[in-house]
Order: structure tokens, then C-alpha cells, then sequence
């Protein structure tokens, strides 16, 4: 039997430091197995991650997001890259979180370090797939991220 997972200031420490010393500026830490038909996370995020709009297209896809630490930027995009909604979400704060339907193309900027986002949606995991990502934006890795994550963070100045 599986034991408690808790979400306490030594996880968040813990998260933190690998999302710092990551290239990629993010760390999860799965509370679940991956057969389990709800994936829950905690994930260490860093200012120099980029997460790229994207949308979750399956109908059991919905997706939903807690701040636990820290402060992110939720931009909503419509089809054509135009964005339609934004909020800052922030730990104890007014907003600290969204839950997103299947379809919403969303991306998220981290606008403090060590920031802690809990994340839960239905498993099993599968990539996003081709019509899941926005064609309009950059993809991890690709000519033109520093340029297109410099610009989602400016939409929270």
C-alpha cells in the first residue's frame, strides 16, 4: 500500500532546487502511479521554464491547477493565438488557481522563483498531441522560444 504523500515546505524545498538545477526550470512529483485514472502533481517551476500554449483535446481531459507557492501567469488563448483571458494566479492570494476544459488553449509564465503549482487532471498520460499543440507559438526547443516566452511574460507587467 501506497503511504501518504505530503505537500509540505520540505516537498516544496525539494521541488525548488530540482527546478533550479534543471534545464528545463521544472520539476514534478507524481502522487500517483501512472496506470491510476487521476494524475495528481506537485511541480517545482522556475522563471526561465517555458510552458507553451497548448490545449488538452480529449474529453476527459480537464485539467486543474493550484498555486501552493509563489505566483504564476495564465494566459487563454482562442484558436488563432489572440489572447482572450489572463489572471495571475497567486498562493494565498485572490485567485490561486484554474480549472481548464478540454480545448482551452492555455500557457502558463512563472513570475516568481521557486513557485510550487499542484496539478491534477485524468490519466493515463499520453504526449499532447499534434492538434494539442498551438500552431502559432514556438514548441520546447524550437528558433524563437527566448523571443515568444519574453513575450507572455511582458502580457504581466
Amino acid at each position: 500500500m501506497r503511504q501518504p504523500g505530503f505537500l509540505d515546505q520540505s516537498l516544496f524545498s525539494e521541488l525548488a532546487a530540482k527546478a533550479a538545477a534543471s534545464p528545463r526550470g521544472r520539476q514534478h512529483h507524481n502522487f500517483h502511479e501512472m496506470e491510476e485514472p487521476c494524475h495528481r502533481m506537485a511541480v517545482g517551476l522556475q522563471p526561465s521554464t517555458y510552458i507553451p500554449p497548448h490545449r488538452h483535446l480529449a474529453g476527459d481531459k480537464a485539467e486543474c491547477l493550484i498555486v501552493l507557492k509563489g505566483r504564476l501567469g495564465l494566459l487563454i488563448f482562442d484558436e488563432q493565438g489572440k489572447v482572450v483571458g489572463k489572471r495571475v494566479l497567486v498562493a494565498g492570494g485572490d485567485c490561486l488557481g484554474v480549472d481548464l476544459a478540454p480545448g482551452t488553449f492555455h500557457g502558463l509564465v512563472v513570475l516568481e522563483a521557486d513557485s510550487i503549482m499542484f496539478e491534477c487532471k485524468a490519466g493515463p498520460y499520453r504526449p499532447i498531441g499534434e492538434a494539442e499543440h498551438a500552431s502559432w507559438a514556438p514548441r520546447e526547443g524550437e528558433p524563437g522560444v527566448a523571443e515568444y516566452h519574453a513575450w507572455m511574460r511582458a502580457q504581466f507587467d
